[in-house]
């Protein structure tokens, strides 16, 4: 099987969260609106850690230290955008270097205009994290399970 006619697609997820608020990034893609987690698609030759670091890096302008492994699809889900494709989405609990100076927005799709790729960053307060605060499914359930988890995991990014 040649790389390009590989079925999977693998992409790599950060969840910070700081003072009591996770970070989620509203972005535009597909002609879509969709609040996710900072973090986007595995290229070739790098590592999963090295992946998030990179894509925190483009999408929020900081480094983040990543702290550990939180979850990595265990169920079939096929890729929303792409047809015939598998997802496989790995999920890290990170911290923001500097969460201080990260610009985010107060609102959701606060977009300067619509345009692919439009991203915004904004902090969600962990008491209004739930599934219907994301629109991928993948995204959905993790939220679902750091809410359940949240008093657990609360240590770590202290």
């Amino acid at each position: 099987m040649s790389l390009t006619n590989h079925p999977f697609i693998i992409r790599v997820y950060g969840i910070c969260i700081h003072r009591e608020q996770l970070l989620v990034c509203d972005e535009y893609w597909f002609d879509t609106y969709m609040t996710k987690f900072p973090g986007g698609g595995l290229e070739f030759g790098e590592g999963t850690v090295d992946c998030l670091k990179r894509e925190s890096v483009e999408e929020l302008g900081q480094e983040v230290d990543v702290l550990s492994h939180f979850y990595t699809t265990d169920v079939f889900q096929p890729t929303r955008f792409i047809p015939g494709k598998q997802l496989i989405s790995i999920y890290y609990l990170m911290k923001l270097k500097h969460p201080e100076s990260l610009p985010v927005s107060k609102e959701a799709f606060a977009f300067e205009e619509k345009k692919e790729g439009a991203i915004s960053p904004r902090w969600l307060p962990i008491a209004a994290v739930s599934e219907k605060a994301f629109t991928l499914p993948i995204d959905q359930k993790v939220g679902g399970m750091i809410k359940k988890r949240w008093p657990g995991i609360r240590t770590t990014f202290e």
